[in-house]
């Protein structure tokens, strides 16, 4: 990317108003003020994370290490975790923990995970995170039987199902119902002030099944090709380890380094071998020479002696 010189030319206003920075710290503080209580719940650094900051670090994860994907290299979440802290060093633990619990159904032990598997469901948790916050309120309410605040009017059906969800035990329930699921997810989305995955999206995938899993609908919304699509930092699973001018570049640098220390080392070793031929030489004749001498003074005599 060209750095653009001429703005060192510009005056402080002009600056400003060539940048709009003014107007989007107006927004900001606007913003700020608006929604006090999110604030102080989420923190004010995290609240001024935009979804466009959320997608584009999403994209460029994947084009850093598209290639484990393409090796088909499992790692473990500690080892994504890493891999996610070398772009951004103070990236929170406690977010991959969360993406790898979709992927291992709340497991997220040591287990190991594909690349594929684990960015799309990274992408879930972190896109969508004040969203998949939200929902595991509604999934805990509706599964200790409580009628969770986002069900503005209830219908007789799903106080009913509320109800016999009651007596049951939580740890036994493998989920909660989808129909009622559906009603007060769409009842948050109907005043839900963050990013939230189209609606039509949500219905499609609860009135698969009768009943769902937290993870379930949370990996059901990974795999989701809508759900990508509308947020658009990832390809198609199909075309994700799919980067013909990123496969380019590489091919470029590995060939580079293919052939940089070969001519490198053979280079420098012939120089080391005339300079060392060098060296020796001196040496090699002085020896030489000595017992040249030696063998001449003793043939002498030789020959001296023998006349004599």
């Amino acid at each position: 990317m060209k750095m653009n010189t001429d703005r060192f030319s510009l005056t402080f206003d002009e600056y400003l108003t060539e940048t709009n920075v003014l107007f989007y710290l107006n927004d900001a503080v606007t913003q700020l003020l608006e929604h006090k209580e999110e604030c102080t719940q989420f923190g004010v650094v995290r609240y001024f994370v935009t979804p466009h900051n959320r997608e584009s670090f999403i994209h460029t994860f994947w084009k850093c290490f598209r290639q484990i994907g393409k090796n088909g290299d499992l790692l473990a979440m500690s080892e994504y975790s890493s891999l996610l802290q070398l772009l951004c060093p103070d990236f929170p633990t406690e977010m991959v923990q969360n993406a790898a619990r979709i992927v291992l159904v709340d497991d997220a032990a040591d287990s190991l995970m594909s690349f594929s598997d684990f960015i799309y469901s990274f992408q879930i948790q972190f896109y969508y995170e004040e969203f998949v916050e939200s929902v595991s309120v509604i999934y805990q309410d509706l599964l200790s039987g409580k009628n969770p605040n986002t069900v503005i009017v209830p219908t007789s059906t799903s106080v009913e199902q509320l109800s016999s969800a009651a007596n049951e035990e939580p740890d036994a329930q493998e989920g909660v119902d989808s129909s009622v699921f559906c009603e007060c997810i769409e009842g948050l989305c109907e005043r839900f002030k963050h990013k939230f995955p189209s609606t039509v999206a949500i219905k499609e995938i609860l009135e698969s099944s009768q009943q769902v899993s937290f993870y379930g609908f949370l990996m059901a919304l990974a795999k989701h090709e809508g759900v990508n699509q509308d947020i658009g930092a990832l390809p198609n699973k199909s075309d994700l380890l799919i980067d013909p001018e990123m496969d380019q570049e590489l091919e470029r640098l590995i060939a580079q380094v293919a052939i940089s220390p070969t001519s490198n080392n053979s280079s420098s070793s012939a120089v080391g071998q005339k300079e060392m031929s060098k060296k020796a030489s001196p040496r090699k004749s002085l020896h030489h020479r000595k017992r040249i001498e030696m063998e001449s003074d003793g043939s002498t005599e030789e020959t001296d002696s023998s006349e004599n």
